[in-house]
């Protein structure tokens, strides 16, 4: 796009060099504001004495009492300041009294045009405080971010001196500020007429500021004859921008355009628009929120009619009566392409015509607000005179909580009571007329929206009438007439008990209010405000503090995004990613990472990038001995005929793969190899002229530049595979299409070199001569490795680092690594900022430090290990920050998690280069080996960067540092001095490198039952009991694998229970189909998903494989593809007590079906199951006669999951430590004991006879035997030593885990 608007790029450029040279000559805005005005401009909530009045409070001053200190010290206590005309603000400044231990450490800072709708300042990040002083005397200066045009400010301390009392000194700092105002009241607009008849631009600018209390009107519109327009207008609080470029007689509307942008801006205070257009490509600014978009259509330029009309849009010969509601409100400073349209109306001129009443000044409504700040303890009580007429209230809300009590009021009979309460987002009003009955009533969805809504509530005889908005009424029968009580509940109930018996029925409301009227008498807020009448806590008045806390969204990678008052949410189902803000995501980066994990060949979804911008994709992942090749194919790998092309009209076939451009180049980029078979064959059919030596045929490479060698990994020109393996059939030619024989030639070649793939197009131009035919085939794109896997630096001095670009880390980040050392303490990388920082450090020899500081002051995560990390074993550290939470993994340690403040600073302002194994200051620099390192999804090479760097060197030595496959299925490899290991404790595997399965045999009625030790659970402690299962729970994610084989049905492979009867199970339906039922809820049914694979108890062995994260469900069933299911709601496996293999005992809250397969339980093998990191057939083995597992009927070890002629087995069924070898006999009848007793004489008598020979033999190897008894029963005991001991870690490393180092 970039390429095709030079012009408009040139454009907005000279707009913005304007603005900023129009800004520079007319601002040097810091001039003091406070200091020159007089005393009657300074008012205060109260004062402690005469000489702590308001009037002392300029910066500086040290007469009367030095300062103004308020009567009581409590947050609803202000001083305020008229500037006595509207002012540009670009700053404040604050004092404590003078000489005095007086001072406000934090503040908060509200301004008014008129001195009451207030509105609290915002800094750039949304935080709505200022830090104060530390002392009396000292100045505190704050530049605003963005400046404020306003007459009135108000300074209201939050946190004071901890050793004496709120005393404050203020001053401001700007300019003069002028404005062409125009008042619109609803009936009234301007009409800018043109010159012609109609207006043709393909450029336009408009700009204008505007304050309303209406959601809803028109700001500006203009409309041609063909059917061009372009209409801004307020819709539901926000800024719409319609637009059509197009001639609509000929292209039916399509170029219609709309565009919405901001939010809550009903609020009464100013907003500025700027809208840009050049041709097609728009700009549109509303506050400090931009979007850019093309318009669609064939036109570039906007035909507009006779006039353009502000305020509305006036019907032709009907002036002042509007097809929409028209602008209730004011604007200031209205440009249409630089003419200034309220200047021209003032002065009336004819191009300007006034319809209805528009004034040049700006009237303010008398409407005050109030805000229920807390969810628990804020109300407002009003007592009121009883009204014998009925009861009658009406008032108007906005939040953005689904829960919270509007009302509460008593009636004059007794105890009866009226409450009326928002409650999942629906309008509900209850009638009590005693503790024992109760009527109810409800209207109304989505309340929780941010618009205000009013809500009327009265009684008309015997009956209670309830109206929402503009919806019919409600009513309610009453049984008998009431009359008003005499006090009333607004927004909650006092939290002690009290003697009106008000009780918050769920949580009190968060939001604003406005119009209170009781009885038809408005209440007066100023009353309220100033003590006179009733009480009230936690609350803010004149204020609307609602606050849109999804715009912008801070969801990344496509989440939705919701809020309550407090916070916000992100909904990342179907995103692909996963996390607070849909930052991680759920994928693994490679095929190499899934071999990692265990995964066999299939088709999987890879995200090479991770948080990075680009999306997953769907690959095959061939998983072979030696090498895990990852497979991406396109739109067209047939064998393809081309006949009749000529280089004037060639043959050419684009060819669409699998993955974008952007992901193609990422994968291809992060692999060791990629490789590309294109198959050429032909007849009388040259790839080069022969004459000259011209391409006849070529193909593009992914950047679509030309390419015309046919094979091999280096990017020679015009030659073929048989150039560089000598074998052309004439040796005269570099290809063996060109000796151009009647007979087919072959000229197949293996694309290699990796900045060239894959190929996207080819063209073929030499078929059109008799007999010319050529036949091609362009293979999938195939890579192995992970380059950036084993990408490592070794640290060897101190003092050394390597540095790197600035970490793009203001509102989200995750760097993730592998180190090993034998030092006790080093910096991993820092990053500073003036004055934010992050940094990861090993600050001990057993932790890990992850300290940042985005201006609240620094965070600090710790993950200790009871072991020390520094033992020269690669250990894993993954650090993420965003805008909601921060948390720190080490390991299989406990994740250590903390969540940011709601209304703190969340931008990370970094400015300094990355350092890695080192500081700036050169000071705790690491030792040691630091590989794998990611940040925001992309790999650093420190190799590359080590070549150059004194004190670093590329790579890193060990056994387990190489690019080999060392241990396989999460096998983790461990150093030793003369080798290495795979220790496979966290594997559902055994052997040398993890590659044997674990299987057991199942008779009927047995099972294994693995009892959680502490149940996995929602987080409770998150910095210091948390584990990683309950990490993974919180981000409601299982993985579970297993192979089986059976002939039975209806059967239980795998069932996890939870304390509060919700389940996961696995089972074979009586039809042998493999079902997966989840019950997260016992009020709703159960989740069952059915993949339509055939019978599974065919005797065959099966391998399953199921993840899930959130509501999304991946199923995969031996090498077929991913089958994704949705669950009808999100829920967690809060608790888990039990997983079960096999036949189950009890109901445990089991739906009918399950049950009934639970009953029947598993006769056959089940192999290598894992369910997250929990293993239970190798717990079974190595815990026998423990409570860590239950095992039920009769069990063998066997290696049945890999062979099932294989019967060699080991019985569990005793849970002795005695172990029997071979299958178990059966037992048998009485009545066959004389032929058993017959048997056993026979060979009773052989083996005496045999004894005699071999007793010689057994005595002389008895010593070697006991010793090999002792070694085995040592490496077992060893086993389950390492086993209890990842047990006692709370089974905590996530299901996604890469690969695994200690």
């Amino acid at each position: 796009m970039g390429s095709q608007n030079p012009s408009w790029c040139f454009s907005i450029t000279v707009l913005s060099v304007f603005t900023s040279a129009l800004a520079a000559s007319s601002y040097n805005c810091d001039s003091p504001l406070v200091s020159v005005l007089p005393l009657a401009s300074f008012e205060s909530s109260s004062h402690s004495s005469e000489n702590h009045s308001p009037r002392f409070a300029k910066l500086n001053r040290r007469d009367g009492g030095g300062g103004w200190a308020p009567q009581r010290t409590d947050r609803s206590q202000w001083l305020q300041v008229d500037l006595r005309d509207r002012m540009e603000v670009t700053g404040v400044a604050t004092q404590g009294c003078y000489g005095s231990s007086d001072w406000v450490t934090s503040y908060m800072l509200l301004f008014s045009d008129m001195g009451k709708s207030w509105k609290q300042y915002r800094q750039e990040d949304g935080v709505g405080t200022f830090q104060g002083n530390t002392n009396a005397d000292g100045v505190v200066h704050h530049k605003f971010s963005h400046p404020i045009r306003t007459r009135f400010l108000r300074f209201v301390p939050l946190e004071w001196s901890p050793s004496g009392w709120v005393g404050l000194r203020v001053e401001a700092y700007g300019c003069t500020y002028k404005s062409d105002v125009a008042d619109f009241d609803g009936r009234s607009s301007l009409l800018y007429r043109f010159n012609q008849k109609s207006m043709s631009t393909v450029k336009d600018v408009i700009s204008l500021r505007f304050k309303s209390q209406q959601g809803e009107g028109v700001l500006v519109h203009g409309e041609g004859q063909r059917g061009d327009y372009i209409t801004l207008e307020l819709h539901q609080g926000k800024l719409a921008l319609h637009l059509n470029l197009d001639d609509a007689k000929h292209h039916s509307s399509s170029g219609h355009m709309s565009v919405t942008l901001g939010s809550l801006l009903d609020d009464q205070h100013w907003h500025s628009v700027l809208i840009e257009r050049f041709n097609r490509h728009v700009n549109i600014t509303v506050d400090k929120h931009a979007q850019h978009f093309r318009a669609k259509g064939n036109d570039d330029s906007l035909e507009v009619d006779y006039e353009l009309s502000f305020g509305g849009i006036p019907l032709p010969g009907k002036p002042g009566t509007f097809l929409r509601k028209n602008f209730h409100g004011c604007m200031e400073n209205l440009y249409y392409n630089g003419v200034n349209v309220i200047d021209l109306a003032k002065r009336r001129k004819p191009q300007i015509y006034s319809v209805g009443n528009v004034t040049f000044s700006c009237s303010e409504p008398q409407t005050m607000a109030i805000t229920f700040l807390s969810s628990s303890g804020s109300f407002l009580f009003l007592p009121m005179e009883t009204a014998f007429e009925g009861l009658s209230i009406r008032f108007q809300f906005r939040t953005w909580n689904r829960d919270g009590m509007l009302l509460s009021t008593l009636l004059a009979r007794g105890s009866e009571r009226v409450v009326l309460q928002i409650r999942n987002g629906h309008l509900h009003l209850s009638h009590h007329p005693s503790a024992m009955q109760k009527s109810e009533i409800s209207t109304g969805d989505r309340l929780s929206d941010g618009l205000w809504h009013t809500v009327t509530l009265s009684t008309r005889g015997l009956q209670l009438h309830l109206t929402l908005d503009n919806d019919p009424a409600l009513t309610m029968d009453l049984g008998d007439h009431v009359d008003s009580g005499s006090s009333f509940f607004f927004g909650g109930c006092p939290s002690a008990p009290n003697s009106l018996g008000c009780r918050n029925p769920t949580l009190a409301f968060q939001g604003c209010m406005r119009l209170i009227s009781i009885n038809n008498q408005p209440l007066d807020l100023f009353r309220v405000q100033r003590g006179m009448l009733g009480n009230y806590s936690e609350l803010q008045i004149d204020v609307c503090g609602i606050q849109d806390r999804c715009l912008p969204s801070f969801c990344e990678h496509g989440g939705r995004c919701s809020q309550s008052w407090s916070t916000f949410h992100c909904d990342c189902s179907g995103t692909g990613y996963t996390g607070a803000t849909c930052h991680n995501s759920i994928y693994e980066p490679s095929c190499e990472a899934y071999m990692h994990a265990g995964s066999a060949s299939g088709y999987f979804s890879i995200d090479p990038d991770g948080s990075g911008p680009l999306l997953s994709t769907l690959v095959y992942c061939n998983m072979t001995e030696d090498k895990v090749w990852t497979v991406v194919t396109h739109n067209n790998t047939e064998l393809i005929k081309v006949q009749g092309s000529t280089l004037q009209k060639p043959h050419v076939m684009r060819f669409n793969y699998s993955a974008s451009s952007e992901q193609l180049r990422s994968l291809v980029t992060m692999s060791e190899q990629c490789q590309q078979e294109v198959v050429y064959r032909c007849k009388k059919s040259r790839l080069f002229n022969t004459w000259d030596g011209a391409p006849m045929s070529w193909w593009a490479d992914r950047s679509g530049e030309r390419r015309t060698y046919w094979g091999g990994f280096l990017p020679g020109v015009q030659q073929c595979s048989c150039s560089l393996e000598e074998n052309c059939i004439d040796m005269n030619y570099f290809c063996n299409c060109d000796a151009d024989r009647d007979s087919w030639a072959n000229d197949t070649g293996l694309l290699s070199y990796k900045d060239h793939l894959p190929v996207s197009e080819i063209t073929i131009g030499d078929t059109n001569r008799t007999g010319s035919e050529a036949l091609y085939r362009i293979g999938a794109l195939h890579c192995y490795g992970d380059r950036f896997f084993w990408n490592a630096a070794s640290f060897y001095q101190e003092s050394s680092y390597l540095h790197f670009p600035t970490l793009q880390a203001e509102l989200s980040t995750d760097i993730s690594f592998y180190f090993k050392t034998t030092a006790p303490f080093g910096v991993f990388l820092e990053n500073l900022g003036v004055r934010d920082f992050l940094r990861v450090e090993l600050s001990s020899p057993s932790t890990v430090t992850f300290v940042f500081d985005v201006g609240n002051g620094p965070v600090v995560l710790l993950a200790k290990s009871p072991v020390p990390l520094n033992d020269k074993q690669w250990h894993y550290v993954r650090a993420e920050r965003n805008v909601k939470e921060a948390s720190l993994q080490v390991d299989q340690l406990p994740l250590r998690y903390t969540e940011a403040p709601p209304d703190g600073h969340f931008r990370l302002q970094l400015n300094s280069q990355l350092f890695v194994g080192g500081t700036a200051s050169r000071q705790r620099g690491f030792l040691g080996c630091i590989r794998a390192l990611t940040a925001n999804g992309i790999t650093l090479d420190l190799e590359e960067r080590a070549k150059m760097t004194p004190g670093v060197s590329a790579g890193c030595p060990g056994h387990c540092s190489g690019h080999g496959n060392l241990c396989h299925n999460r096998g983790r490899c461990v150093e030793r001095n003369g080798g290495y290991f795979c220790d496979c404790t966290y594997s559902a595997y055994g052997g040398p490198s993890c590659k044997n399965e674990v299987s057991m045999s199942f008779e009927g009625g047995s099972s294994v039952t693995y009892n959680f030790r502490e149940p996995f659970s929602s987080m409770i402690n998150r910095s210091i009991q948390t584990s990683a299962i309950y990490a993974q729970n919180r981000n409601s994610r299982e993985n579970v694998a297993l192979s089986f084989r059976t002939t039975q049905t209806p059967a239980m492979l795998l069932t996890a229970s939870t304390v509060y009867q919700q389940y996961m199970a696995i089972i074979l339906a009586r039809n042998g189909s493999l079902q997966i039922w989840y019950r997260f809820n016992r009020e709703r049914k159960p989740d069952v998903f059915m993949p339509a694979t055939g019978s599974l108890a065919n005797g065959q062995l099966h391998w399953v494989r199921v993840h899930r994260d959130g509501r999304d469900v991946y199923l995969q069933i031996d090498n077929d593809i991913n089958q994704k299911y949705s669950l009808t709601s999100e829920g967690d496996l809060n608790a888990i007590r039990f997983l079960t293999l096999g036949k189950v005992t009890g109901s445990l809250g089991l739906d009918e079906d399950v049950m009934q397969a639970g009953y029947r339980g598993f006769i056959g093998c089940l192999s290598s199951v894992q369910f997250n990191n929990v293993v239970p057939l190798k717990a079974a083995l190595l815990n026998q006669g423990s409570s860590l597992v239950s095992i039920r009927g009769r069990l063998f070890e066997s290696n049945c999951g890999a062979s099932a002629d294989m019967t060699t087995s080991h019985s569990l069924a005793d849970h002795s430590e005695k172990a029997e070898r071979g299958k178990e006999l059966p037992k048998t009848s009485q009545s066959d004991s004389a032929v058993i007793g017959g048997v056993i004489a026979a060979v009773v008598f052989i083996t005496l006879c045999v004894g005699a020979v071999v007793t010689r033999f057994l005595y002389q190897h008895r010593q070697a035997q006991q010793l090999a008894a002792v070694k085995e029963k040592e490496h077992r005991r060893a086993l389950e030593s390492a086993y209890r001991a990842e047990l006692d870690l709370q089974n905590s490393v996530r299901g996604t885990r890469k690969e695994y180092f200690i």
